[in-house]
């Protein structure tokens, strides 16, 4: 069973685009109707494969924004202007459209109710996709499990997820979420600015003795800074987990 698992997971899939979310001026979330879907742990990534007419292929992996919901995945995808395949995804593919996915992929750096915590959520821009899928986790097993989300971005603009983020935090029930912004601040900004040093990360974070589980994921040196930041700060690293994403060809 558990060979044919794994086969299964690398199998690729004739996926069709069922909605499209306009996040941000560049992030679109795009929901697929995968044929037996078999489900995924929040954090789980899919590989999207487009092929061109004339049989040229590009693929890309992508993490999976939301938690198990039958049938159905969504990826959230950032568009890089000299991208070969996020452009595509973002501003070409609507509804009823199909490509080919794969997954879900990956073991180590996921989350469900049942993990407990406290937990903590560390996401810089778009690296935000597989933290949103363990929030909104939590919010649909009506989990007590408290939750502390730092969220870096660029502008105010660039914040994904903006809307259901201040739903989940005015709710009261656990969820404390803080945005940074690293760049521009526009008038009347009463959020944080500049990045999570190690002041920011010891006043934000939980305190090392409460044992957080700590998910960081963004761009690579964001999260070796906030990783190293906690380690500093006397976090225990087995239990700072991390995913992170450089320079692709999008």
């Amino acid at each position: 069973m558990a060979g044919a698992a794994v086969l299964r997971r690398l199998t690729w899939a004739i996926a069709e685009v069922v909605d499209r979310t306009d996040e941000t001026p560049r992030v679109r979330s795009l929901t697929f109707d995968v044929p037996d879907w078999a489900g995924h742990l929040p954090g789980q990534h899919i590989d999207v494969r487009l092929t061109a007419e004339d049989g040229y292929r590009a693929q890309r992996s992508y993490s999976i924004a939301t938690p198990t919901d039958g049938t159905r995945v969504t990826i959230t995808v950032e568009r890089l202007e000299d991208g070969e395949v996020s452009p595509y995804l973002t501003d070409v593919l609507v509804v009823g459209d199909k490509c080919e996915l794969r997954g879900p992929i990956g073991g180590y750096f996921v989350w469900e109710p049942a993990r407990g915590g406290p937990l903590c959520l560390i996401a810089g821009g778009s690296g935000i996709a597989p933290l949103m899928a363990m929030l909104r986790s939590r919010v649909a097993a009506n989990s007590d499990v408290p939750v502390r989300m730092l969220c870096s971005w660029r502008t105010a603009p660039d914040i994904i997820y903006a809307n259901e983020l201040a739903s989940i935090a005015s709710a009261d029930d656990g969820v404390s979420i803080t945005h940074t912004l690293t760049r521009s601040a526009p008038e009347g900004w009463t959020g944080r600015e500049g990045r999570f040093d190690a002041d920011a990360l010891s006043s934000l974070t939980w305190p090392p003795e409460a044992e957080p589980l700590t998910y960081i994921c963004g761009p690579t040196g964001f999260v070796e800074a906030v990783a190293s930041g906690l380690v500093g700060l006397g976090h225990d690293p087995a239990r700072i987990l991390t995913e992170r994403f450089g320079p692709t060809g999008g």
